[in-house]
């Protein structure tokens, strides 16, 4: 168990009076000071931003249970990047971020504002984690956050390579029914989305990007089969985005100047 001298920021992109974020934060509370600075709205699906075109403003508002936080008119990754450049004065030794309505699995990491924070906690040289619970109605938070309270205390134990981070995935399962833990790679994400056309009463068409729910390809090994079968998935990410073993076929194209 970590000294009380942890200082973790808790960040979210469902907003930071999310039901996750309060049981997030509830649950970490016994590891040290836990610091909240999290978006004012929803930004579900905002990738990872940096906003650099406006200013940006951050409040202390009250939490459900009275006690204080910090919000920021900015994306989840702001909220990160505003804490470690000095809205936080005190060192901040881990990120954690969530816990999110609904899944971040395989190729969600892309969108996720939930996963990038924790991106933006990692490029700012803190451990970082993000936690998501598979379900977009169930409001106990209990089994995840309890969860979290473990993998947070690990992690400081053990630390993070550079460049890397976690993205946990919770079954929506009471605790006693799920069935364990189980370290995956990212599967691949099947999306149905469809182009919503309308028109505003002013004779302007605008457009709904929608569709179904992402469905995926259960491969064992995966995030989206460990989470399928009852299982907590813990997937290690790294930043570096190159892929490797295409760079020897890349080279091998003999790429010049010449227009020959």
């Amino acid at each position: 168990m970590p000294s009380n001298g942890l200082h973790i920021l808790v960040t979210n992109d469902d907003g930071v009076q999310a039901p996750g974020l309060l049981a997030l934060k509830n649950g970490l509370l016994d590891l040290g000071e836990v610091t909240v600075l999290a978006p004012l709205r929803n930004w579900s699906a905002s990738g990872h931003v940096k906003t650099m075109h406006k200013p940006l403003r951050v409040e202390e508002v009250m939490l459900a249970d009275g006690t204080a936080a910090l919000a920021t008119d900015g994306a989840p990754s702001d909220a990160v990047a505003l804490a470690f450049l000095g809205i936080v004065e005190r060192k901040i030794d881990l990120v954690v971020a969530g816990i999110n309505r609904g899944p971040n699995l395989g190729h969600d990491l892309t969108y996720s504002g939930t996963v990038t924070a924790a991106m933006e906690g990692t490029l700012s040289g803190a451990p970082s984690i993000a936690f998501s619970l598979a379900s977009y109605s169930l409001e106990d938070f209990s089994a995840a956050a309890g969860f979290a309270e473990r993998l947070v205390c690990t992690t400081w134990q053990h630390g993070l390579p550079a460049n890397t981070l976690l993205n946990v995935n919770i079954p929506a399962l009471p605790a006693d029914e799920i069935k364990g833990v189980l370290v995956t790679r990212t599967g691949d994400r099947i999306y149905r989305d469809e182009l919503i056309r309308r028109t505003d009463p002013r004779g302007t068409p605008y457009y709904w990007i929608g569709g179904p729910p992402p469905e995926g390809r259960e491969d064992q090994g995966t995030d989206i089969w460990a989470v399928a079968n009852g299982y907590i998935s813990v997937t290690p990410i790294q930043l570096d985005l190159t892929a490797h073993s295409f760079l020897p076929t890349v080279e091998g194209w003999e790429l010049t100047l010449d227009q020959d």
